[in-house]
């Protein structure tokens, strides 16, 4: 059993920040009202002291073209997000964040639907339809609601079901066969009651070209999406918005590309082998009660959410790497997970000032069956047509079979459950001066168990035992108890507000879900740590009539960064692949400047811009992987050292019975590397995306035209990356651009 315990006192130091936001507004008295849930209670986005993001209706137009919630990082500075498997996002906050490819721990920035929390990155790829806003937190969080998160929060807002919602349903089609339908359909009633029904249906064709085999390998999409939300003002003294959502992911994911290969962009070269298709279902349900008692206020917060998932792909990206048709690789995921969670908070305000205080617990429990082969593979044997080349060292020095060892199978069972008090708090020093107080504690409790076993040619199934240390089957138990918090002072100007901060928040540590080779493999030492950061922030954030804009500057001590550590596993013949796994650095830091801008030039145009500059570099002591030279002074992965954004509005009178809004926005991200070895041939050179649309109204009729267009400087880049023969990495859209009508009723 591995147990934890840590305790980092907050400190108030001087910050001012203000999100790198692309924030839009129709008017001018737009950039007055722009308000966020992102603390207790609905507060202007200037006045909050902490860095916070919101895109908002104006934005998120654009969004209605995005396929999954890492395509809004195109709307964001100072974030990124890693694509893992294709499909498993891993959101990059200020260079904070693993580039992780398994599922079963939770992911650095934590991301929420609707204030629920998703536990795993298969979640946080989710299907974005009838969005109201996205809040971005920049930062650990902790001390508000939800989970703690060592590089930040994002949380997914959709539609809520009230007396003036939007009725919509709109059709589109694009390039790749691309077809899109989604509405939203709701209604209130006199007694308080109201309801919204909203869906989304996707499919479209290969993204990318496979050149040595079936089309579908570059990746096919066909997937859908509903949810319904049941809203009652009043009901047990208080208010009750029910929320249950059910969505399904089928196609066929996308093969990577190995850097062995001479290809041009957009293209892969895969055969037939490794094609599955896939079979996703992501579903949920939540109660939000809100009541008064007395002088406070009362939310609970109910939610369950649980995933199946069974998907697979052609994992050396190649036919036959150098000639060799055993170099070949196939893997195949089948999960399931179920979580349970409670939030209670109680809000209450003061004379001089506010308190909230709230706990929360979770219960998740996460399996996983990972399966590894070569060639075509036959369901009932789970043989493949040649020996996998990491299967014989897998056997161990005495195999149990004189056959060869053909497909590795590895099993993994994990139980998390959580319990946290914390409390945020502020207080009003004079009538221009408030200061921050917020605090948490957490106590996390994870439950690991599983094997990894070889399949002979005979059918014999064997334990891995590489090294001759132990057969590869176990569990463990990680215990970790954490105190973190939040402090700031904020100072009202007459054009502006002026804060400091400092704020800490942690990562639980855990188990390594990939080919477990011994029986260390659930030992203590083969397992992970939790991570810690600790930020400072100063900035200013001011406003006219006409303009909002803000500087930050951030320094963030990254205390046992988690990462994704690239090994040398020998072959019996000598030779070598590259193996992985989930491992802590001593730490890094994390550093640099944002600015950004909204300028609502007339009323019908609006003009935006943000710039976050980041230095991040890792402080490696410690021989892990081999080699400490490995890592020392490298960059983080998924740091760009220049992001930056720029985009616009103009809404204008097409004709006397036609309107017009032309939108346009785009995204520049410095050079940045895949993995933290930092090897120039793992570096994505810096690139530009651009994506656009233009819509036409018909007054009094309520339809609309728009046509779209996405990644239009048709940059091909990589969206994550790992080590097996040569380098693998899964690859960004091409160009895509489309036509939608639409129509409001």
């Amino acid at each position: 059993m591995k147990q934890n315990s840590r305790c980092v006192a907050p400190l108030i130091l001087a910050s001012l920040a203000l999100p790198a936001a692309a924030q839009t507004g129709d008017t001018a008295q737009r950039l007055d009202t722009i308000v966020t849930t992102a603390t207790p209670s609905a507060a202007p986005l200037s006045d909050i002291p902490m860095s916070v993001s919101v895109i908002d209706s104006g934005d998120l137009s654009l969004a209605d073209a995005y396929v999954s919630a890492e395509d809004v990082t195109d709307l964001l500075t100072g974030v990124e997000a890693a694509v893992a498997n294709g499909t498993q996002v891993a959101f990059q906050i200020r260079g904070v964040g693993a580039v992780d490819h398994q599922a079963l721990t939770p992911t650095a920035a934590a991301v929420y639907s609707d204030g629920v929390y998703l536990a795993t990155n298969v979640q946080t790829g989710l299907m974005l339809y009838d969005l109201d806003r996205i809040e971005v937190l920049k930062g650990p969080q902790g001390t508000l609601y939800g989970r703690n998160a060592s590089g930040g929060a994002i949380n997914f807002i959709t539609a809520r079901p009230d007396n003036d919602q939007r009725r919509y349903v709109r059709l589109g089609y694009g390039n790749l066969n691309r077809m899109d339908l989604d509405g939203a359909y709701g209604d209130s009633f006199d007694s308080g009651f109201s309801y919204r029904l909203a869906g989304r249906y996707l499919s479209r064709d290969a993204a990318l070209d496979n050149v040595a085999g079936p089309e579908a390998a570059g990746g096919e999409r066909d997937e859908f999406g509903v949810r319904l939300g049941l809203n009652w003002d009043s009901v047990a003294d208080g208010s009750l918005l029910l929320r249950t959502h059910y969505e399904e992911g089928n196609g066929v994911n996308a093969a990577p590309r190995n850097d062995t290969l001479d290809l041009d962009d957009h293209e892969i070269a895969v055969g037939s082998d490794g094609i599955q298709d896939t079979d996703n279902e992501f579903y949920g349900i939540s109660a939000e009660y809100a009541r008064d008692i007395g002088r406070w206020a009362l939310t609970s917060l109910t939610a369950f959410e649980g995933y199946n998932q069974e998907y697979g792909f052609d994992f050396d990206g190649a036919v036959a790497l150098f000639g060799n048709p055993n170099f070949n690789a196939n893997l195949a995921y089948l999960r399931d997970f179920r979580q349970y969670s409670q939030e209670i908070r109680l809000h209450t305000d003061w004379d001089g000032g506010s308190t909230m205080i709230g706990v929360s617990g979770s219960v998740e429990n996460f399996s996983q069956t990972y399966t590894i082969w070569c060639g075509e593979l036959d369901a009932d044997t789970l043989l493949g047509t040649c020996p996998y080349v990491g299967a014989a060292s897998r056997a161990g020095p005495t195999p149990v079979s004189d056959t060869a060892a053909m497909t590795l199978v590895t099993d993994i069972r994990q139980d998390r459950s959580t319990l946290a008090a914390f409390t945020h708090n502020e207080f009003d020093l004079s009538d221009s001066l408030t200061a921050t107080l917020g605090a948490r504690i957490t106590r996390e409790e994870i439950e690991g168990q599983g094997s990894g076993r070889h399949i002979f040619e005979d059918g014999t199934i064997g334990y891995n035992n590489v090294g001759g240390l132990g057969l590869a089957a176990g569990s463990n138990e990680i215990e970790e108890t954490y105190l973190s918090g939040h402090a700031a002072l904020s100072y009202a100007m007459e054009h502006g507000t002026a804060y400091a901060s400092v704020s800490n928040s942690y990562k639980s540590g855990g188990f390594n879900g990939e080919v477990q080779n011994n029986v260390t493999h659930f030992a203590d030492e083969g397992l992970f740590d939790a991570e810690t950061v600790t930020a400072y922030e100063i900035g200013y954030k001011g406003k006219t009539d006409r303009l909002t804009y803000a500087v930050a500057a951030f320094a963030q001590d990254y205390s046992d960064p988690q990462a994704r550590i690239f090994v040398n596993f020998v072959l019996p013949d000598g030779s070598s692949i590259t193996s992985n796994s989930l491992s802590n650095l001593d730490k890094a830091i994390s550093y640099g400047m944002e600015a950004d801008f909204n300028w609502q030039s007339t009323e019908q145009f609006a003009l935006q811009g943000a710039l976050t500059l980041l230095e991040t570099e890792i402080d490696q002591e410690s021989d892990i992987g081999g080699n400490a030279d490995t890592f020392d002074g490298n960059p983080l992965p998924f740091a760009p050292d220049v992001s930056a954004t720029f985009g616009g509005q103009y809404e204008f009178a097409a004709t006397d019975t036609i309107d017009g809004r032309i939108s346009i926005h785009a995204k520049y991200r410095g050079d940045y590397y895949l993995d933290p070895e930092g090897l120039k041939s793992r570096m994505q050179e810096g690139f530009t995306t651009l994506q656009a649309e233009a819509s036409f109204t018909l007054r009094d009729t309520g339809v609309t035209l728009t046509a779209w267009g996405r990644n239009l400087t048709d940059e091909d880049y990589a969206v994550s990356g790992y080590g097996f023969i040569g380098y693998d990495t899964f690859r960004s859209d091409p160009r895509t651009y489309g036509l939608r009508i639409g129509y409001e009723f």
